[in-house]
């Protein structure tokens, strides 16, 4: 599952640091790679979700990426890995997206890929909304209006009421609001480590959390399903660290709306591993939530400029 901090991210970058050209291109480029990989993390939880409880595919995930994580992070940013900056919001932050990944592995068990994914992105809708009624940030109504299209295109995807509905759907929104409180977390958690950093705690809140459960629902792999588990938490590791790479390249402004190519790279996965594929309803859902989220984007882009033109005078 995408950790989409690129989804909700605000550009905090000074109007007088201008990125280069090449690197805001290199930038995209690595984003592209990330939202290529994850997909292929999400279609191996997805092909084991007949053999292993979703607790056991949670922490191969978390324990599998912290093997590469935390290494690179501690090489790179050893001494913010120690200190431990504000460990209780990183440790909030773990448990929302070991939630939010708990309750999407839980929902391909009946959902196609895409479906998920799709539903998964009201994350950024559910940010937007909480930050304006709980939060008191100012939410205009361009992007009130926005939110509004975007949870239009979610009813557009379920159908509730035409029989297509069904609890897979319930599983991957309750994803999406885990995503939006790790979202919300992360903003806060933005000037107290490197985001690498706060990835390696993230990576192992989730594998501790899943393994205090897993003596409880343990079924031995064999050697070919530890190997798709390896894999499985190893390219989660890469598309999350490019991800991360990507955001130190480019404005996230710039950044942000390439994370819905995600639905095309998991299209491909459910359609040649599974044989599913969106029929027309779902694809017009689809473009209607992914256009509201880079709507709901650029909105905050021009805001934080606005703000730090303001401040700056």
């Amino acid at each position: 599952m995408t950790e989409p901090t690129a989804a909700i991210a605000t550009d905090q970058t000074p109007l007088q640091v201008p990125h280069p050209p090449d690197r805001v291109l290199f930038g995209i480029v690595l984003m592209l790679l990330s939202v290529a990989l994850l997909p292929i993390m999400e279609g191996l939880a997805k092909s084991m979700s007949d053999r292993y409880v979703v607790v056991q595919l949670v922490f191969a995930r978390f324990a599998f990426q912290s093997l590469f994580i935390v290494p690179i992070a501690a090489i790179r940013h050893g001494r913010d890995l120690k200190q431990g900056n504000r460990w209780r919001l990183q440790i909030a932050r773990g448990v929302a997206i070991l939630a939010g990944t708990g309750f999407f592995y839980w929902s391909l068990r009946t959902l196609p890929l895409a479906d998920g994914l799709a539903l998964m992105f009201v994350a950024p809708l559910i940010v937007t909304a909480i930050s304006a009624l709980f939060l008191g940030e100012q939410v205009g109504m361009r992007r009130w209006g926005a939110v509004l299209v975007g949870f239009l295109g979610v009813l557009v995807i379920l159908r509730p009421g035409l029989g297509v509905f069904q609890p897979g759907a319930v599983l991957a929104l309750a994803a999406g609001g885990c995503v939006a409180a790790y979202a919300l977390l992360t903003r806060h958690l933005s000037t107290a480590a490197p985001p690498l950093v706060t990835l390696a705690y993230t990576s192992l809140v989730g594998m501790i959390g899943a393994g205090l459960l897993l003596p409880f629902v343990w079924n031995a792999p064999d050697a070919g399903d530890w190997l798709r588990m390896a894999v499985m938490g190893s390219v989660g590791a890469f598309g999350h660290y490019f991800m991360i790479r990507a955001f130190e390249q480019a404005p996230a402004s710039v950044i942000s709306p390439f994370i819905y190519a995600e639905i095309v790279m998991a299209t491909l996965v459910g359609y040649l591993w599974f044989g599913d594929f969106p029929d027309a309803f779902t694809w017009t859902g689809i473009a209607i939530l992914v256009a509201s989220g880079i709507y709901l984007s650029w909105r905050e882009h021009v805001a934080q400029r606005r703000s730090q033109r303001a401040g700056s005078g």
